[in-house]
């Protein structure tokens, strides 16, 4: 009897299926992390669902959990701004997070079961397709879901909703570029790797590779260049 073909690592990961308000809320927060809509702008729910085709109202209600999380601020009679973040204030930002995510790796070795380890892997292949499909918006969805599932196993609470309120404020406007010249790819690498030294024990290398990990938020996601090259020249 002939053996079967063993099924590709790479199979397309299953999608998990988002309501409306959700779907709208996650295309609005990537436009603004990846500077579609731009700093400043002033926009409505109206406005936003016609461009959406969607009523105003999932638009109103995302926007006001994206208020929540600080990406818009409310602006009475008139809609919402997107806030504006000075280079100061996203420097401010990953300083803190390189205070708390980095140095809590260690205390993710030993907790995560082998079930765990499966629900990582899916996880790290959803983002390393949407990254090579251009998905921004999946992407930076797989990506938060990768890093929120890590920290739930250090039994820190508090740390887990911060480092993950963090992440959802922090601008990648590079992102966009990245993902257009294939450079997206080798970075949603590194979801595979640490599970590789999580799986390991490695404490000390998963530390490091988060420190690199947020590093490059601040440089090639944010910017979309590396040492000042641009995007088109670039390596990774």
């Amino acid at each position: 009897m002939p053996s079967q073909p063993s099924p590709s690592r790479r199979l397309t990961p299953l999608k998990r299926p988002l309501n409306l308000r959700e779907t709208v809320l996650e295309q609005l927060r990537t436009a603004i992390i990846t500077g579609e809509i731009a700093e400043g702008a002033l926009v409505s729910a109206p406005t936003l669902g016609q461009l959406l085709g969607v009523s105003a109202t999932p638009v109103r209600e995302a926007m006001m959990d994206l208020a929540r999380e600080g990406l818009v601020e409310t602006i009475k009679n008139k809609g919402f701004r997107i806030t504006t973040m000075s280079d100061k204030e996203l420097d401010d930002l990953a300083a803190i997070r390189l205070l708390i995510e980095p140095p809590s790796m260690p205390a993710a070795i030993g907790r995560i079961s082998e079930e765990g380890f499966e629900e990582l892997e899916r996880l790290a292949d959803a983002c390393l397709v949407a990254a090579e499909t251009e998905d921004l918006q999946e992407y930076l969805r797989y990506d938060r879901e990768f890093h929120h599932f890590v920290l739930t196993h250090i039994d820190n609470p508090q740390l887990t909703e911060l480092a993950t309120s963090l992440r959802t404020r922090t601008r990648l406007y590079g992102l966009k570029a990245l993902a257009e010249t294939g450079r997206l790819g080798p970075s949603a690498h590194e979801h595979h790797e640490l599970i590789r030294l999580l799986r390991a024990g490695d404490g000390a290398g998963a530390e490091q590779l988060m420190r690199d990990h947020i590093g490059h938020a601040r440089d090639v996601w944010a910017t979309g260049t590396v040492e000042g090259q641009s995007a088109a020249d670039s390596t990774s």
